[in-house]
């Protein structure tokens, strides 16, 4: 299997290649190292990898690297919606033009697995589950563009896109502003969290079972193309203050401060159905209590600076 992963070295990309070269794939990653990430730097010694310095957006490099690969995720993105909002065209042209480009060059042959987000339901009905036909209303720049990167694919009648739960868990690339990530680390460093809109709830998944996922696809594309699946885990369908308290039975108490000065800018309130993905055979696993351990662990060594993705 070739395998191109645009953002390879990436919160996702660097635990996904790390996964590639188990399964001993040919991978070539393309990645600006924006963040002077050394993420990859453990995979150097696998004689199968390529990295290559350069954009998602660079025409003939995607054309000519496209070509050679089996199958392309990509995983280039500017992430979340207040880095978005702050950057509109770069985040225009990296999370929705780049997938364009991807598609003009695609061939039916060969593979394409979209991470696409759960934000793209904004406001969800109280108790109601979304799934993969429900409504879409994205409310942030960030919403919106994967939402149309995400129609385009399936218009294009070759592809998988997996709309991702918030993800949570450690990456060699660590980033602190995903919720489950700050609030652990908020907990057990500062020991409280500021909480606004305590209520809202959003689905949750560990990092381990997205790469799982994404090479489940890769197993099953022949009858799991062109579609759309929801990826998350179905017991953690869960408000953020629900969060808090599954935060505390790991590290014990700590100040929550609930305020009513700040919104969401994705406006995330839903609750998610994972039924589609898991009819395939794949069913995310790994827990919140395992991930928040896991995150307690990491946050001991961690600096957390370089890792706020702002």
């Amino acid at each position: 299997m070739k395998i191109l992963i645009t953002g390879g070295a990436g919160y996702i990309g660097s635990v996904l290649v790390n996964e590639c070269i188990k399964l001993n794939y040919d991978i070539t990653v393309i990645d600006t190292f924006k963040y002077s990430q050394t993420s990859l730097l453990h995979c150097c010694n696998y004689p199968k990898l390529r990295l290559i310095k350069g954009d998602c957006r660079d025409k003939e490099l995607i054309k000519n690297e496209l070509q050679k690969a089996d199958c392309i995720i990509p995983l280039a993105c500017l992430v979340g919606a207040p880095l978005c909002e702050s950057q509109p065209f770069e985040a225009a042209s990296i999370n929705r033009d780049s997938i364009f480009l991807i598609l003009d060059f695609l061939s039916k042959s060969q593979k394409l697995i979209f991470p696409c987000t759960n934000s793209g339901y904004g406001i969800g009905k109280d108790n109601i589950f979304c799934t993969e036909t429900s409504d879409l209303n994205p409310i942030s720049t960030y919403g919106k563009l994967k939402v149309e990167a995400e129609k385009r694919i399936i218009d294009n009648g070759n592809g998988i896109t997996l709309r991702l739960a918030t993800v949570f868990g450690v990456s060699p690339r660590m980033r602190l502003d995903l919720l489950v990530n700050d609030f652990t680390y908020k907990a057990l460093r500062e020991k409280s969290i500021v909480l606004f809109e305590s209520h809202f709830k959003r689905n949750y998944i560990h990092i381990q079972d997205v790469v799982q996922c994404f090479i489940h696809c890769l197993n099953n594309y022949e009858k799991m193309n062109n579609e759309t699946y929801n990826l998350g885990l179905s017991n953690a369908n869960l408000s953020k203050k629900e969060l808090c308290h599954e935060i505390e039975k790991i590290i014990g108490p700590f100040e929550i401060i609930e305020t009513h000065g700040k919104k969401d800018p994705d406006q995330r309130n839903y609750i998610v159905s994972n039924e589609k993905i898991e009819n395939t055979g794949f069913k995310a696993s790994t827990s919140l209590e395992i991930g928040i351990k896991e995150l307690v662990r990491a946050y001991t060594a961690l600096h957390p600076i370089p890792f706020r993705n702002y």
